[in-house]
């Protein structure tokens, strides 16, 4: 190869390089905006079941409750047993 030539792919190897290196430090940025988005995620489903916790607990005492409502209406026979 001639000298020009040599010069030419050198000049793309560089511009090459450059873009490269500017990908791999997107990537890195990339890397960690998905770490901090998994964490979040994971404190979004922790939040989720602790409200389905709750919920359920509510629900046990609604059950309760009625049971409750059930045997007094049958003591005052308001209801058919």
């Amino acid at each position: 190869m001639n000298e020009s030539t040599e010069n030419l792919v050198l000049e793309h190897l560089k511009r090459i390089q450059s873009k490269l290196d500017a990908m791999a430090l997107d990537i890195g940025d990339l890397k960690v905006r998905m770490t901090t988005l998994e964490g979040q995620m994971g404190q979004v489903i922790s939040h989720i079941g602790h409200l389905e916790t709750q919920i359920a607990s509510t629900n046990a005492r609604i059950d309760r409750l009625d049971e409750r409502v059930s045997r007094i209406e049958k003591r005052l026979d308001l209801i058919e047993a």
